[in-house]
């Protein structure tokens, strides 16, 4: 029986791993965290790759200890209703809420936006996405090798080019890091800052919906036993850690370093087409530009293809692929003509409710052995996590929408009742009592069975 996976295999596994994880939109965070941070750049750096790096890759090694084929499979642990409705709401957040819309906005934001005047700013965005949602949905209904092509070709262009203009920018810097006043939020608290702004990528997220194609192609090479799987799934994901570790280090140190030459921009998007066009020119630029838009398009072709596949799994005779995918790639044209900085400012409150419920479901998938993989536990320990999470929800919606809900009030109880509920960490106690009351009750119900 084969235990270990080659170099050379891991390699491979690491490679596919980093291709899932890594695209545009985490370029966008860490550029635009580097802006924010200024000379408090390293815990800010620290926060965000615990949420951007190693929780990801946790997501991944839970996957593959619990044998689960999917993510429904693992969230029914909790309840067979949880499973179906937190895995439509992740899904959704990944896909036509949030991440496939990113990925139209993103594209457009560094490509095009910066051709464009003001008054043709909005006509423009909309014939861009419609240009770009009529490929998607093309290729996503007609599955072909485009997205192979694209992840083998344009990838490493795209990689190549962030390559130099990381190099150029370190070589030329507007300013040291320790000459760049943080803004206020960043002045303490750097490294929770840092931890809330890795909740933007939505790789933990990404992890547990797509984890299985790793574990799948772990399993392929021939591991069958589900801690060795586990195993080099992790290993596979210490070198994609590694990587895009450095990669985040960098952007976030060349991010901070821009402010010296350009004002703080309203998203990592707008800063990352500043920096690439006062270094590589606009042909550079141009050309980073398209790289990124074909890397996006991947993203976004990849998306509605996962999401409509699980929705048409989860909901059998409501809808064929073909009307879940029609659907999706509609509805995310739509949310991308709100623009970028709209989409991130709605997404965080979002990612606020859904990061507690996603991190306490990876550490339990982790150590379930511990507790005899007991539902009294899975349960308990994701209502302890959920309450506090739907305090930050209601803390981080925009301020029109707290005024209009009147929800001001709930937000100082939270900070009353939820030790650490400033950090975005009020979710860490209750859930340790949930594990307690969980832990007790699996005892009880042994007592009774003996």
């Amino acid at each position: 029986m084969k235990k270990k996976l080659t170099m050379r295999e891991t390699i491979v596994v690491a490679s596919t791993l980093f291709g899932m994880f890594f695209g545009a939109g985490n370029l966008i965070f860490p550029v635009h965290l580097g802006q924010l941070a200024g000379s408090n750049s390293w815990p800010a750096i620290a926060g965000f790759i615990i949420t951007a790096v190693g929780l990801p890759v946790l997501a991944v090694a839970a996957l593959g200890n619990t044998h689960c084929n999917d993510l429904l499979t693992l969230s029914s642990k909790v309840t067979g209703w949880y499973g179906v409705v937190f895995t439509s709401i992740l899904y959704l957040t990944i896909g036509p809420f949030f991440a496939i819309p990113r990925c139209a906005t993103v594209s457009f934001t560094t490509g095009v936006a910066p051709m464009m005047s003001e008054s043709a700013f909005r006509i423009g965005q909309l014939i861009f996405t419609f240009i770009f949602f009529a490929f998607v949905l093309f290729f996503s209904l007609r599955p072909s090798g485009i997205t192979t092509w694209i992840g083998r070709i344009i990838n490493p262009i795209f990689l190549a080019f962030l390559a130099i203009l990381i190099i150029v920018a370190m070589l030329h810097p507007g300013a040291h890091i320790s000459e760049i006043e943080p803004t206020e939020a960043y002045r303490s608290g750097a490294l929770f800052n840092g931890l809330i702004e890795g909740y933007g990528t939505m790789d933990a997220i990404a992890g547990l919906a797509f984890g299985i194609v790793i574990i799948s192609a772990v399993r392929d090479l021939g591991i069958t036993r589900d801690d060795d799987v586990a195993k080099e799934t992790v290993r596979a994901g210490v070198l994609t850690a590694i990587l895009m570790g450095v990669i985040y280090i960098l952007t976030i140190i060349m991010g901070a370093q821009s402010r010296g030459l350009f004002e703080l921009s309203d998203n990592g998007g707008i800063a990352l087409t500043q920096i690439s066009g006062h270094y590589l020119g606009s042909f550079g630029g141009g050309i980073l530009a398209v790289t990124i838009t074909f890397a996006c398009l991947k993203t976004a072709i990849g998306l509605v293809t996962s999401c409509s596949e699980m929705f048409e799994k989860m909901f059998a005779g409501s809808l064929s692929y073909r009307g879940w995918a029609i659907a999706f790639t509609l509805f995310s044209f739509a949310v991308s003509n709100v623009g970028l900085t709209a989409i991130i400012e709605y997404a965080v409150p979002v990612l606020m409710l859904l990061y507690p419920l996603v991190t306490v479901l990876i550490l339990m998938a982790l150590s379930e052995r511990a507790f005899a993989k007991s539902g009294h536990v899975y349960r308990w320990v994701t209502l302890g996590a959920f309450i506090p999470a739907m305090f930050d929800f209601c803390k981080t919606l925009p301020a029109g929408i707290q005024e209009a809900l009147h929800i001001g009030a709930l937000t100082e109880l939270g900070q009353k009742i939820f030790p650490f509920f400033d950090l975005g960490l009020g979710w860490v106690i209750p859930s340790l009592i949930g594990l307690a009351i969980g832990l007790v009750m699996m005892r009880m119900d042994k007592a009774k069975t003996a």
